[in-house]
């Protein structure tokens, strides 16, 4: 999972997914580190498209909604249920992304720097 390692709302979006993954399968990288940039270069994306957050899965880099629509497949309990947004269609889904993604610092804010992982989890990250 590549994400905005500024933005105050994707950190706290890695730190829920790490709370509430059902086993401990996911990696991370801010979208601003060399394994980020390298990745989203492999997968075709724009290094320096930092309006979205990405999951690579299967050998496919989903974004967007499509990227947190895939991202609940790897929590636990009823939060597994957010997949049922994909009955909404993809215009839509990404519009409503797209709004939040232009208005993100605004609304949530934003770190001076990246975030540092804690020693423990640092295995889990790129």
């Amino acid at each position: 999972m590549l994400f905005d390692g500024a933005c105050k709302l994707c950190t706290g979006s890695v730190a829920f997914v790490l709370r509430h993954e059902e086993n401990p399968a996911l990696r991370f990288a801010p979208l601003q580190s060399p394994a980020g940039m390298r990745l989203m270069q492999e997968f075709g994306i724009d290094p320096a498209q930092m309006n979205t957050f990405v999951v690579i899965a299967d050998g496919r880099a989903y974004v967007r909604s499509d990227a947190a629509i895939r991202v609940a497949r790897y929590l636990r309990g009823a939060w597994k249920l957010l997949r049922l947004v994909m009955i909404v269609p993809r215009p839509i889904r990404d519009r409503a992304y797209d709004v939040v993604a232009r208005n993100r610092y605004r609304w949530f804010g934003r770190h001076d720097a990246c975030i540092a992982p804690t020693p423990e989890l640092r295995k889990r990250f790129l």
